[in-house]
């Protein structure tokens, strides 16, 4: 058996010292400077070698200092003068500073990259506090980035903290090309596992203002999504503080898991619900999506909460004339509460919060006129509504058609008929039960076909929906056929002259621009929607109940009302007299559109929301009032 010498154990504490990386490198090198430059000193000095300067011999720190300076400047010993022992010396302690240095130059260029690298994987500390956490990489995420810096003009400085399973500088570059400039947002991006405890860290949640969970591409999405959650709860090293987490998910019976992973730390949106319960209330109202979208994106209106105690005592109808550039929508009580539309003559306590509609909270101030105009004579009793059964046609399948077909028989008439056409296999053997108020059959064809549309007789019919076939396909060849089976549908509606509404659910946001070059009254349902609730809902988790109730089909809606049922049409009149026309109804009105603008992207499709209550307007035929309404 080899014997461990001393020589062993130097060379290996030795190795030991240089793999611990540049600095122990860097400082053997001066250590073997500095034996250099004093070795040679002290020969000189004591051997007597060093020439006279100035009729005095250098004492042994003034030899130090010229051995020193040999050593950092070669060209130096060429001027040198003496004798040979003390040239060669000299000489000896320049070449070996030569050596170190040259040595030193090199280690600490190969520093200087290494750490580049480790900079470029993204495995720093994020230390930021205030700022939002996002983690996972999705499609959606370029429009939650850019929603997010939306909402982050009026701060004067945000951070947003991204970690993903990616390469760090692909997703910096990417982000650039998609979202463009993040004006006052700074963006971060760390490499690494969401579902790792340690990877968690990085982004500094423990100091974060939100976190944002988004699901990968994948069967496994949600169950990745729970892991996450799980993981930021149960870390040992988090916050005593309650995180405010947000997330998607697709399955809803993964809902009830992952509200008992998270608690009251999270807040789910459920994707399926969600596009299901606004694709049923689109199809049947040209122009709502674009009032959904404009609620939730942070470029236009959006809802605020706001505590006014001068209004303590009066009703909720007085409230509704209070404000000159905000609609108020409902109260948040006390205990919590959200009411939508609550009563005209419930009162407002001061412990109530005002739910308001409004450009921005800035903008929030109470009017300064406390009797505004209103033109009483031009408001109109509500007529005689009588409903007719509605024929709905779904071209297209996926795992929402169920969910949307169900949520579409809580507002359609008795009698109503649902036909479904989708590829063979897709659904076909789904059955309807607990269907109260339409029959749904069922068919197989090839919706991108045009003689299959034509045999449907598609003018027949009052609202056409086309969903993607999202569980088959990828987004890109899932959108390619939807936007075909959408050209083919407005060439035949314009060829028939018979107009009915088309919603058609698209996935990548780029489509949905794309698809936009018909004519505005093709409605585009997209995860774009879901992208821009969870955004709202991270930065106040209060948004989450409002907008559960803004879709609840029990409570009350928005919706899209002839003008002409509520005011006088061609009368010059303010959005005052349209507010006290709804009020009357139990309605609250919060905007109209312009039907002579529903073709125009640039006027938001003739959609205005919450408008200035004293401008005046006059409706023609087939504008509409947007009002919030039980039906």
């Amino acid at each position: 058996m080899r014997r461990i010498t001393l020589a062993d154990r130097l060379r290996y504490r030795f190795d030991n010292t240089i793999s611990r990386g540049t600095v122990a490198l860097i400082g053997w090198l001066f250590v073997l400077l500095l034996a250099l430059v004093f070795a040679s000193s002290l020969v000189v000095y004591t051997t007597g070698v060093a020439p006279e300067i100035g009729g005095r011999r250098p004492g042994f720190l003034e030899t130090l200092w010229l051995s020193l300076m040999r050593t950092i400047d070669p060209g130096g010993v060429g001027g040198d003068k003496g004798n040979w022992p003390f040239l060669l010396s000299m000489l000896a302690v320049t070449a070996g500073g030569i050596l170190v240095f040259s040595t030193l130059i090199g280690v600490i260029f190969t520093g200087i990259d290494n750490k580049l690298d480790e900079l470029r994987k993204g495995r720093s500390l994020v230390v930021e506090k205030g700022h939002t956490v996002i983690y996972g990489w999705a499609p959606e995420i370029f429009s939650v980035i850019a929603e997010l810096v939306a909402a982050n003009e009026s701060r004067t400085s945000a951070c947003i903290a991204i970690l993903a399973e990616k390469d760090k500088v692909e997703m910096e570059d990417e982000i650039r090309e998609r979202v463009g400039s993040t004006k006052n947002t700074r963006v971060v991006c760390r490499s690494g596992a969401p579902i790792d405890i340690d990877d968690l860290e990085l982004v500094n949640p423990n100091d974060a203002r939100s976190i944002i969970v988004l699901p990968p591409e994948g069967g496994d999405a949600d169950s990745r999504v729970i892991k996450t959650i799980l993981a930021l709860t149960n870390n040992p090293n988090r916050r005593k503080e309650p995180y405010h987490i947000v997330s998607r998910l697709r399955e809803p019976e993964n809902l009830s898991v992952a509200r008992m992973v998270g608690g009251n730390e999270v807040e789910l949106v459920p994707v399926y619900d969600l596009i299901a319960r606004i694709t049923a209330q689109t199809c049947r109202q040209s122009g709502l999506s674009v009032v959904y979208t404009d609620l939730l994106d942070f470029g236009g209106d959006e809802i605020y909460f706001r505590c006014e105690p001068r209004l303590a005592g009066r009703t909720f109808g007085e409230a509704l004339t209070a404000y000159e550039n905000c609609s108020v929508i409902g109260l948040r009580k006390t205990d919590g509460r959200i009411e939508l539309n609550p009563p005209p003559d419930a009162e407002v306590s001061a412990e109530d919060a005002l739910m308001l509609i409004a450009e921005d909270d800035t903008t929030i101030t109470l009017s300064e006129n406390s009797d505004p105009e209103v033109a009483a004579g031009t408001i109109r009793n509500p007529p005689p509504r009588g409903q007719k059964p509605e024929r709905t046609l779904v071209l297209g399948w996926n795992g929402r058609a169920p969910t949307m077909i169900a949520q579409l028989d809580r507002y359609v008439p008795p009698g109503s008929e649902v036909t479904v056409v989708a590829s063979e296999g897709a659904g076909l053997s789904t059955r309807f039960d607990g269907l109260g108020h339409q029959t749904v059959s069922l068919r197989a064809g090839n919706t991108t076909d045009r003689r299959t549309l034509d045999r449907l007789g598609v003018p027949s019919y009052d609202h056409v929906i086309v969903l993607s076939y999202s569980d088959e396909l990828s987004p890109e060849e899932a959108d390619s056929r939807t936007l075909v089976t959408l050209l083919h549908l407005r060439e035949i509606a314009e060829r028939s002259g018979r107009p009915f509404s088309i919603v058609s659910e698209m996935l990548d946001d780029r489509n949905r621009e794309l698809a936009e070059i018909a004519r505005a009254d093709d409605f585009i349902v997209s995860d774009r929607l879901v992208s821009l609730m969870m955004c709202q809902v991270s930065e106040n988790k209060e948004y989450s109940a409002v907008f559960e109730e803004l879709i609840d089909p029990e409570g009350s809606e928005l919706y899209l009302k002839p003008a002409d049922e509520y005011v006088e049409p061609g009368v010059s009149l303010n959005f005052y007299t349209v507010v006290e026309a709804a009020c009357r109804r139990g309605e609250v009105a919060v905007g109209y559109r312009v039907e002579a603008e529903a073709g125009d992207p640039r006027k938001s499709y003739g959609v205005r929301l919450n408008p200035a209550k004293s401008g005046r307007i006059i409706f023609a035929k087939g504008d509409k009032i947007i009002v919030l309404a039980e039906s």
